[in-house]
């Protein structure tokens, strides 16, 4: 398996662009037919496989008003595909890589966050080499010798050559992974976590090491250890489905029925050409004089308009486009909270989205439900910057919030 996961993520990168950017012509349709009409043209050559043609239409388009972050995607899509066929050499086929990485990360910095393609970013070294491969030769050769005795179940002899990789390049991630998980199928659950906690050390924001070690937990009996093994996955990698199973099965092997808490936001918002909000709200239990704090849900649009006109210039000085970021969207809703507070002498009974809300702010733990259980693709962006000071309030969240109270 190992040894085809980069054309995996090669063919899905394809897709992937293929679905966004057909998903998006009605915003195309907008800006001036002659973009658009490069636009189309650099859709079709992209469908056809003709990457090195699509590049520099993809680039032109880059330099103009209307690129958004699509363009980008597929800039870092054509990179990527191109790199196997069209490189020289070693050098300059780490440069079209570092080309594609750029691409992608222009992308997300625009709004396009794509988890598979978050995995291709993460593949990518500083100097554009592959984080999956080895630099050392004698480790890549021991590699090579593993990965049969693994797939004929010799494990023994398929722990001895990942352990001689490991050692060989203490810094190769996937070497100390797949040692671990040799012993992990030899059933030596201890010294596999030996190994993964390794891999976690190298990598401590992949989720696969996490939820391995989780797994070795849960079957040598220690289900406190797996669980927090399983939510540490969950914080690595949020947003990949993959992240998420361990702690799927763990929760259905104890009868546990997960689920984020259930607030339900009656205000949706809307902008015009100016930044101000509008907000379609539904106030039939205010009409029928049954406050229940439901009005408060005014203060969240009012509160977006002002961050979309003026607070993120201030707040993000550094990016070009207005973007919902998680700070837009924590002020929101606090400032729901600080309205129903104002008025809770008229309040008679806060309703169960206003109170579960509530709880959330007073655990100190509201962005870390925004990040996990309501991010769009623009607040996302903000995820690795909270995890890197706050990885603990993400993991109560989930212990407190998602798997004890089963989103009550």
């Amino acid at each position: 398996m190992q040894r085809s996961i980069n054309k995996l993520t090669d063919l899905l990168a394809a897709v992937l662009f293929l679905t966004f950017v057909f998903g998006s012509n009605s915003v195309f349709a907008q800006t001036t037919g002659n973009f658009a009409a490069e636009r189309e043209r650099a859709v079709k050559l992209v469908n056809e496989n003709k990457y090195s043609e699509a590049l520099p239409l993809l680039e032109k388009l880059a330099a103009t008003k209307e690129a958004d972050g699509q363009i980008f995607l597929g800039i870092g899509l054509s990179y990527w595909r191109l790199q196997d066929t069209v490189a020289k050499d070693k050098s300059e086929w780490k440069q079209m890589r570092l080309k594609a990485k750029q691409g992608f990360l222009k992308a997300r910095e625009l709004g396009v966050s794509v988890p598979e393609i978050d995995l291709l970013v993460a593949s990518i070294k500083a100097d554009g080499g592959d984080k999956n491969q080895s630099d050392n030769p004698q480790a890549r050769a021991a590699m090579e010798e593993a990965f049969p005795a693994f797939a004929a179940k010799d494990y023994k002899k398929a722990a001895a050559a990942y352990q001689k990789a490991a050692t060989l390049d203490p810094a190769h991630y996937e070497a100390a992974l797949y040692t671990g998980n040799s012993f992990y199928a030899l059933k030596d659950y201890d010294k596999a976590g030996v190994w993964f906690a390794k891999a976690i050390v190298i990598e401590p924001n992949r989720e696969t090491a996490h939820r391995y070690w989780g797994d070795a937990f849960m079957n040598g009996g220690k289900n406190k250890e797996a669980e927090g093994k399983f939510l540490d996955a969950v914080i690595a990698e949020p947003y990949s489905s993959a992240a998420w199973k361990g702690l799927i099965y763990f929760a259905e092997r104890n009868n546990i029925k997960m689920a984020h808490p259930k607030i339900n936001n009656p205000v949706r918002v809307t902008f015009d050409g100016n930044g101000n909000a509008k907000m379609d709200m539904n106030g039939e239990s205010i009409i029928a004089g049954k406050d229940d704090g439901t009005l408060a849900w005014t203060g969240y649009g009012l509160t977006r308009s002002l961050w979309r006109k003026e607070k993120f210039a201030r707040a993000f000085p550094n990016e070009k486009n207005y973007r919902h970021s998680l700070m837009e969207e924590a002020d929101a809703l606090r400032s729901v909270l600080a309205l129903a507070e104002e008025k809770k002498s008229i309040i008679k009974n806060l309703s169960p989205d206003l109170a579960a809300l509530k709880a959330l702010n007073n655990a100190g733990l509201l962005e870390a439900y925004i990040l996990l259980a309501r991010a769009d693709a623009e607040i996302k962006i903000d995820y690795a910057a909270y995890r890197q000071n706050n990885r603990e309030k993400l993991k109560r969240y989930l212990a407190e919030f998602v798997v004890k109270n089963g989103g009550k």
